[in-house]
Formats: structure tokens, C-alpha cells, sequence
């Protein structure tokens, strides 16, 4: 046994492998079902899998295709069970989960019908009936060898360990988080049918997978919380062979990868002291420079104290560095000493891009740091990734029809084409199904709806409109929430402004905890489109600066801009915000937050200004943060 690498895990109840990339940590899940299937093989029966219609599980059932394809994986010799399903819902929907299979699994290898089982989610008159019947199919099957999940199946908080296969009904977090999947929380069932707590537990082998920082959360109660009914997956604790599955943005509230140095020996960077005294000042609700000698000593950071001490001299080295963070000038100072500034003086003024992946996401996340490098006069390009035309309610696209059908009368345009599209549209919305995709020309309307949100906000922030790029990546154009795989088209669309724009600065979301994954595939394309550029002469002189969406902020250990807001400024992003008029007051995909985006991104600024001035920084209204991207 090694015991270090024991005991720095000694707050962890379950295994957890940390992946740096998903596709590291799937090798070894399909590797595991191809053992499992030659056993079986050997034993004349057939792999039994379990396996969940989660977003976690997407790249999982992609590498079983392409194991198929290579010949290392028969699926003749696999029976597949779903583990949940919305309940009614016709099977053929877009959010059915049999379709979902169908899309990314059945309809791609050589698995025979007969294997299938699926939750069935079509109206039936004997649910409980059904249930159990289903519950026998297991048991005929030979019980579960492997199961593969994201989540608990759809077993709600208060979920009884011996429950089974069975009816529930869902709660309205867990509607809410499914919005976006049926186009409004208003047409998610509010039933669904899935395995219960005690027919997950009895599979023989449990991969429990999760990606992001979203996830973090979950992960920690998992992995070292208490066992309760109210948080179902802490069950999984009890189960003999469970492998936690997870890459590095997900497991960042772990104890060992949080606070290291409470779990053994720690290596004192730079960077982990920075953490580990900011960790120690919110504990203790002490600024930076009044920390002492015995308050590093009785939290677990006498090693620090020892290899750097004395505390007075480690506190002076981060009460600078966290002061070399804060800058009035995201764009750089001129003819000002910047070897202690974030951004360099020169040249002055610079040649900026701001990627926004949808039409608000800009001054959501850092409207402020927009508005001031406007106001300093640098040559500022907002480029927006995704039309965002998902997002958009479809009476406001009845409202701007009609606007156009009045006022092509008022002005002598062709009245009746206006008249003609306004009634074809409206009709298309009536016969469109509740949780359906939009059809095309009413997805272009959307589209145009936040285009001219997003230059109102521009107009409003004084950007000249040819500066503002509406990208429109293939990617995202399918009409559903579930996008297309990012593709080279994608990517050369980023690479031809770049190449056009030549920036000193790329400003990129670094968001990767957005819930519809939308950032994520968006930041991936300016980051492979950067590495394709940079042995170009003109991008050894251009920095990538990384902000965060509406769901997260950096931590301040990671921060190394701070752009600080006055009251009036905060106003200035807020109404740059409130000309994105679409998602205001109740925005399509809200999240699991019922507050507007203004709301939650003034509280996270005002936050992070309160922590930096309790840390021993000047006191400001807010501030927006920032961490560099470095290329390899």
C-alpha cells in the first residue's frame, strides 16, 4: 500500500479517477464492457448493460460504435436496458430517451431488437404492471453485469433505498433542468418512469460518469458526504464495485484537490500558496497581512510555514500578487511601467476580439471590461459564435412580425408579403407540437430577433457595427438543443476573422460549467483555431484572456485580471444587458437560477469585490475577472 497516496485520499469513501480527457476516461469503460462481453461469450450468455440517456454518456456510446466498427465489440452478444424515461411521451420525440438511444447507439451497430429493452413512455393503463414486468426482464436477463450513468436515474430526493422499478413523480428542479431539452419548462412531463434506488445497486459493476465544474458539487457529496435519501447517488457509496469516473473540472471541490494540503504533503507553487492562503483568510475572516504564524500552523499549513515562512513574509508576496491583479486598463496602460500589470502597455491601442458564444454573453460576463475598452479607444470586435435562436419565445416572434406587417403599410413596402409571412409563420406555431423544433424560416426569425439585440447593445456601447461579426457556426444550426459535433467548417469560420482581425487580444468564454454545452464546444473552436494560427507572425503578439459565463466566476486563486466597476459602470453593463430584450425578465433556459442574468451577474461581481476587499484590497462596487490561456 502506498500510504501518502491512502491518505490523501482519506476523505474519499468510493474510487474516483481523474482524467485530463474524456476520451482517456472512456477507453477504459469500453475496455471494461469488451472483458465483460468475452466472459460472457465464454459462459454461452450474453453482457447485460444498463445504461442512461445523459450527456455524460454521449462519448461512451460514440467509442462503442467505433468498437463496433473495429470489429472488438459484437453487440449480438449484448442486451441493453434503459435506466429511466419521461412518462407520457410519445417514443418517437425529440427527448425521448428511446430516440436518444436510437440516435447515438441502436441505430449505428448490430444489436438485435429483441436485445432492446426501454423503458416504454407511450400513455399505457397498467403502469405498475409494466414496472414489474420490466424488473422480470432484468432477472431473466441474469441481472445487470454493467451499468453506465450520469445521475440516479430520475429517482427524486426522498427516494427509498428497496424502492424499484416504478412511477415518480418529478420535482420541479429537475423539470427546470430539463427546459431546454423541451424548448420550456411547460411541456416537461412532470412523471417518469426509471429503475429504483435497489435495481441500480444490484448491478454487478457501476460506472458513474461526470464532466465540469457543474458537476463538482455532486461529485463532493458522492464521493465524501453522508449517506441520505436526500441526495439519492450518495446511495452508490454502499455498492462493492463502483468506479467514479471524472475529468479534472469536476472533481476541483474534492478535499484532495481543493485544499491538498490537509491530506498530506503538498507542493508549495506559487499558485497553491496563493490558494491555500486565500483558503485560510475566508476560514479565519481575516484580510491577507493580518494572518500569524499559529493561524497557518493550527490549519494544517505548518509545512508552508516551514519551507516559506515566516507568515509576515508569505503574506506580503500574495498581498502583492493579488494587487498586480487589479487593473482600471484590461487593454493595457500607455506610457506606464507594466512589468506588475496584468496587460502590457504596447501597443496602444490594441486590436480586440471578444467571442461571444450566444448574443448576450458578452456583457453578461464582462460588459464592463467592454465598456472600458471602448472608452480607451482600442479597435474592439464583438464576434457572436451561435445565433442563440433557441432561446427566443414564440410570441415574440409573432410580436416582431406583426411590427413588420404595420409598419411595411406605414412606409408603402410590400404590405402583402409582410401580411403573407406574418399568417404562414403563425400557423406553422400553432401546428408545431409542444417540445418540437422549430421550422426553418421561423429559427431564421428568432435569429434575426437577437442580432438586433446584439447590436442595440453594441450601438449602446459605442462599437461601430461593422465590428460586430455574427459567426452563425454550423455546429449549433440544427434546431434543437442536442448540436452537431464541432467540425473544421466551424473552426475556419474562427480563424478567418482572426486572420482578417490580426488581434493583440482574444477575450474567449471560458465557461465550462454552461449547462447546454454550448461554451464549451464554442471555447474548444477558438482554442483549435488559435493552435492552428499560432506560428503565424502577428499572433506571437496576441494574449487569450478567458471569462466566465452566467453560471460561475473564477476562482480568486486562478484570477490573474481583476477589472474593477464603478456603481456607475455596473449601471452601464446592466443596460447594455437589458437591450438583449429576448431574455429578459424570464429568459427561455433559466437554469436551475429563476433570476435574470443582470441579476446573477451584479451579485457574482459585487461577491468578488467583497471577497477582494476582505482579503486587504481597496473596496469596490464589483469586479469582473479574468485567467490567461496559454497555448502549448
Amino acid at each position: 500500500m502506498n500510504f501518502s497516496t491512502e491518505f490523501s485520499r482519506r476523505y474519499e469513501k468510493v474510487p474516483v479517477s481523474i482524467f485530463h480527457e474524456q476520451s482517456d476516461a472512456t477507453a477504459s469503460i469500453i475496455d471494461a464492457v469488451i472483458k465483460k462481453t468475452s466472459e460472457k461469450i465464454s459462459e454461452k450468455k450474453k453482457c447485460v448493460l444498463a445504461l442512461a440517456a445523459s450527456s455524460s454518456c454521449i462519448h461512451v456510446y460514440e467509442e462503442m460504435v467505433k468498437a463496433y466498427e473495429a470489429g472488438r465489440l459484437d453487440f449480438r452478444n449484448i442486451e441493453i436496458f434503459s435506466i429511466d424515461e419521461y412518462y407520457p411521451l410519445d417514443r418517437n420525440e425529440l427527448q425521448s430517451h428511446y430516440r436518444f438511444f436510437k440516435e447515438y447507439l441502436f441505430d449505428l451497430v448490430n444489436i438485435p431488437q429483441e436485445n432492446i429493452h426501454c423503458l416504454q413512455s407511450n400513455r399505457m393503463e397498467n403502469v405498475l404492471a409494466y414496472c414489474a414486468k420490466f424488473e422480470k426482464e432484468i432477472e431473466d436477463a441474469g441481472g445487470i453485469d454493467i451499468l453506465i450513468t450520469g445521475n440516479m436515474g430520475m429517482n427524486e430526493p426522498g427516494s427509498p433505498y428497496n424502492s424499484r422499478t416504478r412511477q415518480i413523480t418529478l420535482n420541479y428542479t429537475s423539470r427546470v433542468a430539463a427546459a431546454s431539452d423541451f424548448f420550456g419548462v411547460e411541456y416537461v412531463p412532470y412523471h417518469a418512469i426509471t429503475m429504483g434506488i435497489e435495481t441500480i445497486m444490484e448491478a454487478r459493476e457501476i460506472f458513474y460518469l461526470a464532466w465540469g465544474e457543474g458537476k463538482a458539487s455532486s461529485i463532493k457529496k458522492l464521493v465524501e458526504g453522508n449517506i441520505t435519501d436526500q441526495v439519492p447517488y450518495s446511495y452508490l457509496q454502499g455498492h462493492s464495485n463502483l468506479h467514479v469516473i471524472i475529468d479534472q473540472a469536476a472533481s476541483v471541490e474534492l478535499t484532495r484537490i481543493a485544499t491538498p494540503w490537509l491530506t498530506g504533503k503538498c507542493e508549495w507553487s506559487n499558485y497553491m500558496i496563493r490558494k491555500s492562503v486565500f483558503w485560510l483568510c475566508r476560514k479565519l475572516g481575516k484580510p491577507i497581512l493580518k494572518l500569524t504564524d499559529r493561524d497557518y500552523n493550527d490549519n494544517g499549513m505548518s509545512d508552508l510555514i516551514t519551507e516559506h515562512g515566516p507568515a509576515s513574509q508569505i503574506n506580503i508576496k500574495v498581498f502583492n500578487d493579488l494587487q498586480h491583479t487589479i487593473t482600471g486598463w484590461p487593454g493595457g496602460k500607455p506610457n506606464a511601467d507594466d512589468s506588475t500589470r496584468p496587460e502590457r502597455a504596447k501597443p496602444f491601442p490594441k486590436r480586440v476580439v471578444v467571442f461571444s458564444p450566444h448574443p448576450d454573453d458578452d456583457v453578461i460576463s464582462m460588459g464592463g471590461t467592454v465598456a472600458r475598452l471602448s472608452q480607451h479607444g482600442h479597435e474592439l470586435h464583438i464576434a457572436y459564435q451561435v445565433s442563440g435562436n433557441i432561446a427566443v419565445f414564440d410570441h415574440d416572434v409573432v410580436r416582431f412580425l406583426d411590427f413588420i406587417r404595420e409598419i411595411s403599410g406605414v412606409y408603402g413596402f410590400d404590405a402583402s408579403r409582410a401580411d403573407a409571412t406574418y399568417k404562414r409563420v403563425v400557423d406553422e406555431l400553432k401546428q408545431k407540437h409542444p417540445g418540437e423544433a422549430d421550422p426553418a424560416d421561423v429559427r431564421e426569425v428568432k435569429g434575426i430577433i437577437r442580432r438586433g439585440e446584439a447590436r442595440a447593445a453594441c450601438r449602446y456601447l459605442k462599437i461601430p457595427e461593422e465590428r460586430v461579426h455574427f459567426l452563425d457556426m454550423p455546429f449549433y444550426e440544427t434546431g434543437g438543443v442536442k448540436k452537431k459535433p464541432l467540425s473544421q467548417e466551424d473552426v475556419e469560420i474562427i480563424k478567418e476573422l482572426l486572420r482578417k482581425v490580426k488581434p493583440h487580444q482574444i477575450f474567449a468564454a471560458g465557461d465550462l460549467s454552461d449547462p447546454h454545452g454550448t461554451h464549451r464546444v464554442c471555447f474548444q473552436a477558438i482554442i483549435q483555431a488559435c493552435e492552428e494560427l499560432k506560428n503565424e507572425e502577428w499572433f506571437k503578439d496576441c494574449r487569450i484572456w478567458m471569462y466566465r459565463g452566467a453560471w460561475q466566476e473564477w476562482d480568486v486563486a486562478d484570477a490573474e485580471m481583476a477589472v474593477p466597476l464603478s456603481p456607475e459602470e455596473v449601471e452601464i453593463k446592466r443596460e447594455a444587458i437589458f437591450r438583449h430584450q429576448s431574455q429578459k425578465d424570464r429568459p427561455l433556459f433559466p437554469g436551475s437560477d429563476k433570476r435574470e442574468f443582470w441579476q446573477r451577474a451584479e451579485e457574482r461581481n459585487h461577491n468578488t469585490a467583497v471577497l477582494y476587499d476582505k482579503l486587504g484590497m481597496a473596496e469596490y462596487q464589483a469586479i469582473e475577472l479574468f485567467v490567461q490561456y496559454k497555448l502549448n
